[in-house]
């Protein structure tokens, strides 16, 4: 997988708020029922999103979490710099300290057009974008199961 099992969870969170965006808040709780995630690491990886400014987080009895901006305008490549960062996509393929285009260690160039390639499209998805196609797969599932 590309990104941690966190992000995973930050983008199926994400994915459900924005499917059910015309709910105004949305409690961790649901969230973490409707897609089987483990409720206490999801209310810590809600926090870390709102403090990022990708979900606003209202506390008490009417509270809950709700996108910050509209989901065209949130990137996957947003969510998974907030929760994974980008070392990940950054380092050398091999783990070597020095590793550069002058310097290169022997999955550098292959691995430099993958990375472009990956960032370009996770910068190019937007939450938007993932809701739907999820909606599609959701849609498609229930008929072949009819």
């Amino acid at each position: 997988m590309l990104y941690s099992r966190p992000c995973e969870y930050a983008l199926r969170a994400l994915t459900y708020i924005t499917t059910n965006i015309d709910m105004e808040l949305i409690r961790a709780q649901e969230i973490a029922e409707a897609e089987s995630l483990p409720a206490p690491f999801l209310a810590k990886l809600l926090q870390q999103l709102a403090r990022s400014g990708i979900l606003v987080s209202v506390k008490g009895p009417k509270g809950g979490f709700g996108l910050a901006r509209p989901p065209k305008e949130i990137s996957l490549l947003e969510v998974v710099s907030v929760v994974d960062g980008e070392d990940g996509f950054t380092r050398c393929a091999v783990g070597l300290a020095e590793c550069s285009d002058t310097a290169p260690c022997p999955l550098h160039d292959t691995w430099k057009l993958l990375r472009t390639e990956i960032l370009d499209y996770m910068a190019g998805r937007s939450l938007a974008d993932l809701a739907e196609a999820m909606v599609k797969k959701k849609l498609l599932l229930m008929s072949e199961n009819n």
